[in-house]
């Protein structure tokens, strides 16, 4: 039988046995349930001395892994001296040990009649290339399961993250026959499966000790599991939310929502979905289980026709940054936060604004130029045309610039003619591209010497906080809004959406000013 709750695992790929005792020590302080001895990592192994001696008091219950090479371990000796040292493992009384499908029934052999009540067989299988198909894999946990498995293990590959859902329903079939089943898929696409886990029923998770002690692509830290997505507090009934965009590893989403939806008691996960093609994924992840999305770069446009329903002004916006799914009939309703937190942001930052809700926008009559005509440029766009300002579209394709200030009734330019673009001073400037955006911080939109024009410069990108763009815009007299207030104020929208609670602004801020 499974556990009540998915058990949290930390590997120990230590070099040494002191090093590996010292992992151990380690899983138990941060919380772990269960410590995963990768013996094929040690550089130096005497079986007997150093096996007894990592097993004896040791702090947690212990999982025994002796992985070869051919199944992504780092063992490169006979199977037959391998399979021998997982057999002491098994006499000297360890928790559990996991052994390879394709050499399961030569160890069986080897420990029958020899393997003590209390010590759990893991038997597993990986697959480093894909995820094969649900039928396939059912058919792989029936298989491994006819060998009298305590545990099935099966790790797969996401060259999709649409691949990842495939796993879930085998743990979810598997939970349904009373079969213990650890079900992880590797590599960033795969990261949701090591987080919700504890939502479809997975025996067991696996998180690293620090950032460098993975034990498979993918595998995040404990301390992110714990602290960051509350695995501990992920049930059947969690909602989940998340961010769908491509990059998505650098976003300070996870961190922002978990921690508000702490806050306010609200029973739901955040998560990073690496998505390649926003219509699939969504098609996939249909289930009422996925509550909303935050859409990201580059999907906030393809969002727009993606969805069942589009608010209207994110319809004229042509982007759409948030996605709910509504509870009574499952329909995907498309919403645009940034507009909102955009330009609140920008106008908030012209110097002497500060009342939000004054009948005229300081933005009014003003020359307000914007860099990208992607999903945030189309934002800030609409955004400022609402608001009476003059509008300009630059872009490196003068095309796309083109047919984004024909849709809001303003003008365009290339790049290029961006450089020398001056009728008047004061503008205002909005870069909405990632240009500048880590890890390419030495990368600016437009030169220092052009900046001289503009009274405000914005820049979507918050990583960095301070961009090349928003440093040499200070230094050349204007005064600068980060990224991280349109950060800021988006996601509180976005929050009101996926909550219908009020955002808690001020703790928001501070886990977004904590993180930078």
């Amino acid at each position: 039988m499974a556990p009540s709750k998915t058990l949290f695992c930390v590997p120990s790929v230590a070099k040494t046995p002191d090093e590996m005792a010292g992992d151990m020590a380690a899983a138990a302080l941060i919380g772990a349930d269960v410590v995963e001895l990768r013996l094929d990592c040690l550089s130096s192994f005497q079986p007997r001395s150093d096996l007894e001696r990592l097993l004896t008091n040791r702090p947690l219950p212990a999982i025994v892994t002796y992985r070869p090479k051919w199944e992504g371990g780092e063992y490169d000796g006979d199977d037959e001296t391998r399979l021998e040292v997982l057999l002491l493992a098994v006499q000297l009384g360890a928790d559990y040990v996991d052994v390879e499908f394709k050499v399961a029934e030569k160890f069986l052999n080897l420990i029958s009649g020899k393997k003590p009540e209390n010590v759990k067989l893991i038997i597993s299988s990986h697959n480093y290339e894909m995820t094969p198909s649900v039928e396939e894999l059912g058919n792989l946990a029936a298989s491994i399961q006819s060998l009298d498995a305590d545990i099935v293990k099966i790790v797969t590959t996401a060259n999709d993250i649409s691949d990842v859902s495939r796993m879930f329903q085998l743990i979810v079939h598997s939970q349904e026959k009373q079969v213990p089943i650890i079900g992880l898929v590797m590599k960033e696409r795969g990261i949701i499966s090591r987080v919700l886990c504890p939502k479809f029923g997975g025996y067991l998770t696996f998180g690293a000790l620090n950032k460098g002690k993975e034990s498979a692509p993918g595998q995040i830290t404990g301390s992110e599991l714990l602290n960051v997505y509350r695995i501990r507090e992920i049930g059947p009934d969690t909602k989940v939310f998340g961010i769908i965009g491509k990059p998505v590893g650098h976003s300070k989403s996870p961190n922002l929502h978990n921690e508000a939806f702490r806050s306010v008691g609200f029973n739901a996960v955040y998560v990073p979905y690496l998505v390649d093609d926003l219509s699939s994924f969504l098609n996939t992840y249909s289930s009422p289980d996925f509550a909303g999305f935050s859409c990201t770069i580059p999907h906030k446009e393809a969002a727009v026709t993606c969805c069942d329903e589009v608010d209207p002004i994110a319809k004229a916006i042509g982007a759409v940054n948030t996605i709910i799914r509504r509870p009574s009939d499952g329909k995907l309703i498309g919403y645009n936060t940034d507009y909102v937190g955009a330009i609140s942001a920008i106008e908030d930052g012209i110097a002497g604004y500060r009342v939000k809700d004054a009948a005229v926008s300081p933005l009014a009559g003003r020359l307000f130029v914007v860099i990208g005509a992607g999903g945030a440029g189309k934002a800030l766009a609409y955004g400022a045309k609402a608001k009476g300002a003059k509008v300009i579209i630059a872009n490196r394709t003068y095309e796309r610039a083109k047919e984004l200030a024909n849709l809001i009734g303003g003008h365009a330019l290339t790049l290029a003619e961006l450089e020398n673009y001056h009728p008047e001073e004061g503008m205002i400037l909005a870069n909405t591209t990632s240009i500048g955006m880590h890890p390419n911080v030495n990368d600016t939109p437009l030169s220092k010497q052009a900046l001289k024009h503009y009274a405000v410069v914005f820049d979507a990108v918050y990583t960095p906080k301070v961009t090349r763009l928003l440093r040499e815009a200070g230094e050349s007299g204007a005064n600068v809004v980060s990224g991280l207030e349109m950060f800021i104020r988006q996601a509180m929208g976005q929050f009101e959406l996926f909550t219908g609670l009020t955002a808690p602004e001020s703790l928001m801020r501070d886990i977004v000013m904590r993180s930078t």
